[in-house]
């Protein structure tokens, strides 16, 4: 069955993580310590990110996980700050986030969108943050359908998000391509009955996404190419 829509995860597809994300971690910890940078580097080893380099673990809990998981995470070592501030405090900071995009995302869109696919993003970012992320290089208007962990249909790896997707755009979930560079977007994708592409913009290797990809890509460039040719 052809695929006519096309779901992207942000973080990691759209842009790339390690380039975009680094400044949020060095900021958002260091703020929550108040500029100690002993204490944010404790607070950076909890969320599996290294103040002194600007990288995450692969196994980070920043990579998948909502607002709300990483700010109750935080929660338990940080005794004089609620959990609603907690998520104002990353919210804003990934709000300010500088965005590093993956491909030239403009023209790419703009291609898929000529070629007659669906367009749209399901992040476990809040929807506000990646609202403006999108809008910062120009693309927001290329998407028919944006959604955030608190957008109303649930966050990855549940398949809500992938679905309202599909009923939105009025295309059957076998017809939809699923991209992301985690194993959370690739277990929403095979929830949704969707096919599964996997790309290396994120910090997970091609042997970690292969189980549950139906191929794995360098990065969202090379999907039309493979498209082509199923």
């Amino acid at each position: 069955m052809p695929i006519d829509a096309i779901l992207f995860d942000k973080d990691g597809t759209l842009f790339d993580f390690g380039n975009t994300w680094g400044a949020f971690g060095r900021n958002m910890v260091l703020r929550l310590a108040g500029g100690d940078h002993t204490r944010a580097a404790e607070l950076g080893r909890i969320i599996g990110f290294d103040l002194e380099t600007a990288t995450y673990s692969e196994d980070s809990i920043v990579i998948a996980a909502t607002v709300e998981e990483i700010a109750d995470l935080l929660a338990q070592h940080i005794q004089d700050t609620s959990k609603e501030e907690l998520i104002d405090v990353l919210n804003a900071e990934a709000a300010a986030a500088p965005q590093a995009q993956a491909i030239p995302l403009v023209p790419f869109l703009e291609g898929l969108r000529q070629a007659g696919f669906k367009l749209g993003v399901a992040t476990n970012d809040s929807e506000a943050p990646a609202l403006q992320h999108l809008a910062s290089v120009g693309i927001h208007e290329h998407f028919d359908f944006v959604a955030g962990y608190d957008s109303g249909h649930g966050f990855k790896p549940g398949p809500g998000q992938l679905l309202a997707f599909a009923a939105h755009v009025g295309v059957a979930p076998e017809q939809v391509a699923m991209v992301g560079d985690s194993l959370h977007d690739l277990q929403a994708g095979r929830a949704a009955g969707m096919t599964t592409i996997g790309v290396l913009t994120g910090l997970a290797p091609a042997e970690a996404l292969a189980p549950m990809a139906d191929v794995v890509l360098p990065d969202i460039g090379h999907i039309p190419d493979w498209l082509s040719k199923i």
